[in-house]
């Protein structure tokens, strides 16, 4: 008789599982543990959740494996929690039937997810990680931008980026910042990511600029523009008033989401 486990140390167990293979259904899950689909089924919801995996159609593969495998799961896991609530609520902005365009980053990442069950949605993104979180969403329709592919990062960028951004314009576009200054100049860590934003931000009717608290009042490489060409940033509850009066300033709407 198979030994049983405890919820956790059974979950615990298909994260080791299943970087092994290339996906485990959750028949054999149920099976190796010897408990119902249903138990399995809870299990692997709340590691979705928790973005610990990634469910396909009958099985599962490592969160991490769809996401390309890009050396990015720390920055992810870097201020998760704020990441989160600015998505949610970015996502009260979005309806059905809207066109959108995604940046790469962490936080529209999270956005991302929260997209996966939408209905009637077109996605346009550089992110091969974005493209990946939403690749099995049978009401969204995602486009993925060709281009150069970074380093060790989900990005696409460079010249076909550029011009095959030109072929579109959608009803709102949500973008990252590495930085934001308080005079609302905005910073991204690669010149070739600050040109793609740029261009971004010219094929959409409305731009919202998703950072958390921490990236307010740093600068970083590349200046990509400034927020007053945004509808809005959309921050955390971190975020403090000398931040907030001093990027008002900007003529911007700051939208805080609370932690």
């Amino acid at each position: 008789m198979a030994q049983k486990f405890l919820s956790q140390e059974r979950q615990k167990f298909i994260r080791e599982m299943i970087k092994t293979d290339e996906a485990f259904s959750v028949g054999a899950l149920a099976k190796k543990f010897n408990v119902s689909e249903m138990t399995i089924h809870r299990d692997l919801n709340k590691l979705q959740n928790q973005g610990h995996i990634t469910r396909t159609h009958g099985g599962v593969v490592p969160a991490e494996k769809m996401e390309f495998e890009f050396d990015f799961k720390s920055r992810r896991s870097t201020n998760q929690k704020a990441k989160k609530a600015i998505a949610k609520k970015a996502l009260e902005l979005i309806r059905p039937g809207s066109k959108i365009l995604l940046d790469t980053g962490t936080t529209t990442l999270e956005l991302a997810y929260l997209l996966k069950n939408f209905s009637d949605l077109t996605v346009i993104t550089p992110s091969l990680a974005v493209a990946s979180v939403l690749q099995f969403s049978s009401g969204v329709q995602t486009v993925l931008l060709g281009g150069i592919l970074m380093k060790g990062s989900p990005d696409l960028t460079g010249v076909v980026t550029e011009k095959v951004l030109d072929m579109f314009m959608v009803d709102m576009a949500f973008e990252g910042a590495d930085g934001i200054g308080l005079n609302g100049e905005l910073f991204n860590s690669d010149m070739r990511i600050a040109k793609v934003d740029q261009k971004i931000r010219r094929r959409a009717q409305k731009t919202y600029i998703l950072a958390d608290s921490s990236k307010i009042g740093r600068t970083d490489l590349a200046s990509n523009g400034m927020l007053s060409e945004a509808q809005a940033l959309i921050t955390d509850s971190n975020i403090t008033n000398e931040q907030i009066t001093g990027l008002e300033k900007t003529g911007t709407k700051i939208i805080i989401s609370q932690i």
